[in-house]
């Protein structure tokens, strides 16, 4: 009785064991073998590259390209290993004494590199001609461990190789990066991982549908060992016989055509045609996750379809949703687009954080509907135009935006004038007897405010801005009205405090009369006339009567424009260094 031979999943059975059984790496594979071939190893390599790629393939690889002796045992290095003596077979099979792979997601330590490689590299191979250190996802060692690794990665004995392997290449420090020769290895094309999955599928003797296989290629996204292992799941799912509609179910996708039925019934705003159908889908094992980021799929490949045509060319895609995909991209505006794009990115939130995806998804879907119909910026403002009251009679087409910047710039640059008649009382007596020297510093009541921001006393400078009104200035004397929600005790403190900082008393008195307008009145003029301005325009009146509850938030004049353009522009480099100026 013989023991039947234990099953091995397809992404082992059919794992790479050759530089030429490697799939769409077709410029790392010419690089090795130019540089085996003049005999220009490198003493540590590192391959980076999305998950199942082949890194750590590709380095089992080198391993066995560097200690390979052939078939007769008389071979030296190759990029073609023969597969067959000691060293070949025993390093594919993770067994080999002289190539320590090692895991640096469980081994982040700077002890685990002392112990597993600083204190065996001195030491020579046992059997083979290198020894060879694989260290997988280097990128998680700590790092003390990297730094305890740099010295003998920068001068390893003659007899010792390094490979590492990261999804993570950003996160290994640049004193190790600039020690390796770096590989990047690439997602694998759509074409290339199809006729993968068919070699593998005909060595099977599995029968399986070209749309089964573009939907396999699809999920994967570019990585080999992802797509054979939904092949080996597909081909147990159909029982030999595996369809696109079996492949769907498995990965709870739709069918890429009822998605963009799906996605013309949103756009056509017809909400209860959507959710009968996103129901549908539903029942017939879609996840309400997996239609949303179907959605958002064919948004990015519509849009993607409208800037450049030849996108429509994807092995992955039917010649029927090409032509539907074509046909979208012609009809539907950019702006259209990308408004669903962003509604599908935060509904995809939503739905992932909502005890009830599919509760979540129709509530996305009902929004989406909804704004379907809204019309475009552009479209917006052509009916407010349309719409927009006629101009005056003699109003020379109503207030015009760009003479306000001018208006508004003279508003706020001008400085309240005081008055300077002097009051009368015993107090003029005391205001003559200051020292005129100690108070020429400020001969406008703008000084003093100064002095106040200066001393950084920002209660007082609120309470000065804000609720006094000047009604006459000189130094060391200031008449003012108080306004209705000024401190009782403001004109005593703002003498104190000036005495306190300019070492001579302040006369502050209060007064009955009217006074200038206040700073902040003064400084908020510009902006208000500029809203009263833009309020009485044809198209920002026309805006509030069709939106009642808008609200004017900002005004941005030509002139604030220009100058904001002027400052973010780089500045031109107006005389060039000429090297052979001045001798």
């Amino acid at each position: 009785m013989t023991d039947t031979p234990a099953y091995q999943v397809l992404a082992r059975k059919y794992r790479p064991e050759t530089f030429a059984d490697l799939v769409g790496q077709d410029a790392m594979v010419r690089t090795l073998k130019n540089a085996f071939a003049a005999d220009r190893i490198a003493q540590a390599f590192i391959m980076t590259g999305i998950r199942g790629t082949g890194k750590t393939t590709t380095a089992r690889i080198i391993a066995k390209g560097m200690n390979c002796i052939g078939p007769d045992g008389n071979g030296g290095p190759t990029t073609d290993p023969c597969g067959v003596c000691e060293h070949c077979t025993a390093i594919m099979e993770g067994r080999h004494v002289d190539v320590m792979e090692m895991d640096a997601a469980s081994n982040t330590g700077v002890q685990n590199i002392r112990d597993a490689i600083i204190e065996t590299v001195s030491y020579r191979a046992v059997s083979a001609r290198y020894k060879i250190f694989i260290i997988d996802e280097v990128h998680m060692l700590s790092k003390s461990a990297f730094n305890a690794l740099l010295k003998t990665l920068e001068e390893p004995p003659a007899h010792v190789k390094f490979i590492f392997a990261t999804t993570e290449i950003r996160q290994v420090p640049v004193t190790v990066l600039s020690r390796c020769q770096r590989f990047d290895l690439r997602r694998i094309e759509p074409e290339v991982m199809i006729a993968l999955l068919q070699k593998i599928a005909t060595s099977e003797g599995a029968e399986i549908s070209d749309d089964a296989l573009a939907l396999i290629t699809r999920a994967a996204e570019g990585s080999a060992r992802d797509a054979t292992s939904l092949l080996d799941q597909a081909i147990s799912h159909g029982a030999g016989e595996t369809t696109a509609d079996q492949v769907r179910a498995m990965l709870g996708l739709a069918d890429r055509g009822r998605v963009l039925d799906l996605f013309d019934m949103i756009l056509r705003g017809e909400a209860a045609a959507a959710l009968t159908e996103l129901s549908t889908q539903y029942a017939d094992g879609a996840d309400p996750m997996a239609v949303l980021r179907d959605l958002a799929e064919v948004t990015h490949w519509v849009s993607v379809i409208k800037i450049t045509p030849d996108a429509a060319a994807d092995p992955t895609i039917g010649p029927d949703e090409r032509t539907r995909g074509a046909a979208m991209a012609q009809a539907l505006p950019m702006r259209v687009l990308t408004r669903m794009w962003q509604m599908l990115l935060k509904a995809l939130e939503e739905v992932a954080a909502s005890p009830n995806a599919m509760m979540a998804a129709e509530m996305a879907v009902i929004r989406l509907t909804h704004v379907a119909d809204l019309p475009t910026p552009e479209d917006l403002v052509r009916k407010l135009h349309d719409s927009a009251p006629p101009p005056a009679p003699g109003g020379g087409g109503g207030p015009r935006m760009a003479p306000a910047a001018g208006a508004v710039t003279q508003a706020v640059g001008r400085t309240p004038v005081p008055t300077h008649s002097g009051p009368s009382g015993p107090s003029a007596a005391v205001a003559q007897q200051l020292s005129a020297e100690a108070l020429h510093h400020y001969p406008q009541f703008t000084d003093v405010v100064a002095l106040i921001r200066a001393h950084r006393d920002i209660k007082l400078l609120t309470e000065v801005e804000g609720d006094l009104h000047l009604v006459s200035y000189r130094p060391g004397q200031i008449e003012v009205r108080p306004g209705p929600r000024a401190a009782p005790d403001l004109t005593q403190r703002l003498g104190a405090r000036l005495q306190a900082w300019t070492g001579n008393r302040w006369a502050v008195i209060v007064s009955n009369a009217t006074g200038e307008p206040t700073l902040a009145e003064v400084r908020n003029a510009a902006a208000t006339a500029l809203e009263a301005e833009a309020t009485a325009h044809p198209l920002v009146q026309a805006v509030l009567a069709k939106f009642p509850k808008a609200r004017i938030t900002d005004i941005r004049t030509p002139a604030a424009l220009a100058q904001d353009a002027a400052t973010d522009a780089l500045a031109e480099v107006e005389d060039e260094w000429d090297p052979f100026e001045d001798g």
